[in-house]
């Protein structure tokens, strides 16, 4: 488990008393009701990025805090207690990083200033089907003059419907399931031709399907070398599942405390039901899965931090690690604390049926635990 220095320490407490105070889980019930596609907040993205979250992982010549991606995962972890809607991930984590790993200098003067201000929302567009599957991309990009046009669809892109900036992954050669031939470009979000339509996640977490129609693109556009597109989106990609898996760890611990909050003052049976050994026994259990997701979490973002400009071997396995970790600890605490509740953990009144859809949309969301096993035996060799 990481030992955290003095100024990580005052970033994750700050982010723990703000959520705490302005962004509770009711916060999330309250957007769910409203009737509204908002996906979040902005009000609340904005004072994330004047708090200095947004800028995490920006350089400092770009108005960021260069803290590192152990501490952006800090903050992912207390918003994550709290199944805070917002497009940290998306575009303080994701987008960010795929600029300051891939970017030109133009592209990062266009856009890390704002990412880090919050004033804009970013994300990547990488997976076409219901399933996580970057390799398997078929949007196209044709040369055009000197640019480019991108013909096909994704699904599933997290804060798609309200994003100033799509990072697409297209196919400018090859086929579906080749490494090579994958090209990143740079769309703005109402670009000619991009057609976005909303998708209703159980969590109530925001996503679009993305349809591109002719839409054309200048040569600037390009993040990276064209074909070359694979060498920046997955070490992207493994930061991706690092900081989703430290978000998830938060909602997996959060559910474990308010379960264990509850068992020790319900009664049945004239006694309270924390004394039941069955009981101990699975509290016992998940607690110490929680201990070790932390260590696996902590692992892959202090391997993203070590290897910031690369997609070292270590790296992937630690973030695959995480990833399956922290998706079958969440889908068990979600699931204990939904039966621990007993019948009102049944009821939309509590919040155990809020941390359980979240807990299945992020089982999902950049692959599930079977993809990642999948993923680690196959970067080991097995």
């Amino acid at each position: 488990m990481a030992v955290l220095t003095e100024e990580q320490t005052m970033l994750r407490d700050a982010a723990k008393g703000w959520t705490q105070d302005s962004a509770p889980v009711g916060a999330l019930r309250k957007l769910r009701d409203s009737g509204s596609k908002q996906s979040f907040d902005p009000a609340a993205w904005s004072e994330m990025g004047a708090m200095g979250w947004a800028g995490v992982i920006v350089p400092e010549d770009f108005d960021g805090s260069a803290f590192g991606y152990l501490g952006l995962g800090l903050i992912l972890e207390e918003t994550g207690r709290n199944l805070v809607a917002s497009p940290l991930l998306s575009t303080a984590l994701v987008a960010a990083s795929a600029l300051v790993l891939g970017g030109s200098d133009a592209q990062k003067a266009a856009w890390l200033s704002k990412i880090a201000a919050g004033e804009v929302v970013a994300t990547l567009a990488v997976d076409e089907g219901a399933h996580h599957a970057p390799l398997n991309t078929t949007l196209s990009a044709t040369t055009s003059g000197g640019g480019f046009v991108l013909h096909g669809t994704k699904t599933f892109v997290l804060d798609g419907e309200t994003a100033d900036l799509l990072i697409v992954a297209a196919r400018t050669s090859g086929a579906a399931g080749d490494s090579d031939g994958l090209t990143l470009f740079l769309v703005p979000g109402d670009a000619p031709g991009v057609t976005r339509t909303h998708l209703a996640l159980v969590d109530s977490r925001g996503a679009a399907r993305i349809t591109f129609d002719g839409v054309q693109v200048g040569a600037e556009a390009v993040l990276g070398e064209v074909g070359q597109g694979w060498a920046i989106l997955e070490p992207v990609l493994d930061r991706a599942y690092a900081g989703l898996a430290a978000e998830m760890l938060g909602a997996a611990t959060a559910a474990f405390e308010i379960t264990l909050d509850y068992i020790k003052t319900r009664t049945q049976f004239g006694q309270v039901i924390g004394t039941f050994q069955a009981l101990q026994h699975r509290a016992a259990k998940l607690f110490t899965d929680l201990e070790t997701t932390r260590s696996c979490v902590e692992a892959a973002l202090e391997a993203a931090d070590a290897h910031s400009s690369s997609g070292r071997a270590d790296t992937r396995l630690l973030a695959s690690l995480a990833k399956a970790k922290a998706s079958e600890v969440l889908h068990l605490a979600s699931n204990e604390m939904v039966q621990m509740h007993g019948g009102i953990g049944m009821t939309d009144a509590h919040d155990a049926g809020l941390y359980m859809k979240r807990a299945r949309v992020a089982e999902a969301l950049f692959g599930s635990a079977s993809f990642h096993r999948d993923r680690y035996a196959r970067l080991s060799g097995f």
